[in-house]
């Protein structure tokens, strides 16, 4: 504790920040990568006039809370203020549609992820260059707005993303990292930067439809993991802590979004490595030895943090489902008169569910679409439960279907990549709320894939310490020590997990429940699209 104590007196700490969809997660480390100090804030996304959405002001001061719950802790652990910072990094829900003026005025709503309203614009742009581009990249919003004649594209002066506007908003610098930049436009591999030859394309395209701009002279610039992106200015300072006793001064780590901070936190940054993430989405990521033989608009191509391509499945739908069944047992509870704490009811149904559930729910299918889901092509979601009339409806099976459904469409996804593609990993590491209650999620997990999945000692600590460990890369790493040595060789040395095998019996059945999966998508598509 002295120790801790007085690396952050001495100003030593690294600061990583990450916008998550349901929190904004403040972690503070040392140069070990110990976390000294946390600091959350809790939101949610809204739908306003068709839009998933966050407002501008909640995203203020949801930073803005979370750094002082963070400075909060420090006060309370070590008895001392937070004042200085020896690096820092911001993360976010990756891509999106983030537009400004010349004056930096916001021009539209911010656009999540989340949104399935641009398969015209994904679709012109994925056949005019040959490559994919998923509804939720910063492009297909931009071109799908120019398409849409919508009035506030002529005064577009800068395009970025939630990760790219807070860090301007605290460095001054519209820089990003590579792999958030690579949800925006694509990037060539040899340039690490966004590919010409497809920029020379949009700007052919989206002057056709009456935009000025050249795509190159609006994007952020690009930049890989290790470069100093900009420091902590006197306006970022204040802006970031409110109480005014934050100085500036300290250096930024290029900014990058959930997918890239995922990958260093479970060490899956070297190719043929893989890792998962599963929150509010989904999605799988594996660095590429090769290139694929072809696009396929179920798989993305992005690239990590210092610029290999990645083959990614993104699903937009995971665990809101869950998060609601458990809301109503929760209820039942409060009715019942039980005293039952949120987390338990987790852990007792995750619990259940892995232990009594049969392999193959017995009959109980869950579809778990809040959103539209790109993936399978369903531009609108409706959570569905259906059964057949001799179903095992049991609690057990209830639940096990739910968390059967917040894996089903990544497992459509990367059936493509592994069978079409003969793409493989020895195994996947794995990271997110789901694999908080021990083995129940994981083993189902590795069971849909039928590969081994790690949950590594440092998945709960989430992407906001991975963008501290990529701040700590950029403040001091040796000059030719890639990303993947260095997480190999200083930040996981020594660290374990704990790995599963796939179960034969679960995999059977976890196939046999995607079977009925697909067949309910087409009662699904009926649903949402009334």
């Amino acid at each position: 504790m002295e120790d801790a104590k007085k690396i952050i007196e001495d100003g030593g700490a690294v600061l990583g920040i990450e916008f998550g969809s349901t929190r904004i997660k403040s972690v503070l480390t040392d140069s070990s990568y110990r976390i000294l100090a946390t600091g959350i804030y809790d939101w949610e996304n809204s739908l306003k006039d068709g839009i998933w959405t966050y407002p501008m002001s909640q995203i203020i001061e949801g930073m803005q809370a979370s750094y002082a719950s963070l400075a909060e802790d420090v006060k309370s652990r070590y008895g001392i203020p937070l004042k200085m910072l020896s690096a820092a990094g911001i993360s976010a829900m990756m891509h999106g549609y983030l537009p400004f003026d010349e004056n930096g005025k916001q021009l539209a709503e911010f656009r999540t992820w989340r949104n399935t309203i641009t398969a015209e614009a994904a679709g012109v742009l994925s056949k005019e260059f040959d490559f994919n581009i998923p509804q939720r990249w910063s492009i297909a919003h931009l071109y799908q707005a120019i398409l849409n004649g919508e009035e506030h594209v002529k005064d577009i002066a800068f395009l970025t993303t939630l990760a790219g506007y807070i860090h301007f908003r605290l460095t001054g610098e519209k820089n990003m990292g590579v792999g958030e930049a690579s949800g925006m436009f694509p990037i060539d591999p040899a340039t690490c930067d966004y590919d010409s030859v497809m920029a020379d394309k949009f700007d052919a395209l989206s002057s056709a439809k009456g935009f000025g701009k050249g795509i190159r002279d609006i994007l952020p610039k690009v930049l890989k993991a290790g470069e100093k992106a900009g420091i902590l200015t006197a306006e970022g300072a204040a802006l970031l802590d409110k109480s005014g006793e934050l100085e500036p001064g300290c250096i930024f780590a290029p900014c990058e979004g959930d997918a890239g901070t995922g990958m260093c936190a479970t060490n899956s940054v070297k190719p043929g490595t893989g890792n998962i993430s599963a929150g509010t989405s989904v999605f799988s990521m594996v660095v590429l030895e090769d290139n694929l033989s072809k696009p396929h608009e179920e798989i993305d191509v992005v690239t990590t943090p210092d610029g290999l391509p990645v083959a990614m499945v993104h699903c937009n739908n995971c665990s809101s489902d869950i998060n609601a069944w458990v809301g109503i047992f929760s209820g039942f509870a409060k009715v019942m008169g039980l005293d039952v704490s949120t987390g338990d009811i987790y852990t007792k149904l995750f619990t259940d569910a892995y232990k009594n559930g049969v392999a193959d729910c017995g009959g109980v299918l869950s579809v778990n679409y809040f959103s539209g889901e790109p993936v399978t092509g369903l531009v609108n979601g409706r959570p569905m439960v259906v059964r057949k009339p001799d179903a095992d409806f049991s609690i057990s099976n209830f639940m096990r279907s739910n968390i059967y459904s917040a894996f089903a469409t990544l497992k459509y996804g990367n059936d493509i990549l592994t069978r079409e593609e003969k793409v493989r990993t020895d195994k996947m590491m794995a990271q997110g709320g789901l694999f908080k209650t021990p083995l129940a999620a994981q083993q189902m997990l590795a069971d849909a894939l039928g590969c081994p999945v790690t949950v590594p000692d440092t998945a709960s600590e989430g992407g906001a310490w991975g963008m501290a460990v990529l701040a700590s890369y950029a403040l001091s790493h040796d000059e030719n020590e890639s990303l993947g040595d260095y997480l190999e060789n200083r930040v996981f040395a020594g660290l374990g997990g704990t790995t599963l095998e796939p179960d034969p019996e679960g995999v059977r059945g976890f196939d046999a429940y995607l079977d009925e999966y697909k067949k309910a998508l087409r009662a699904e598509k009926i649903v949402a699209d009334t």
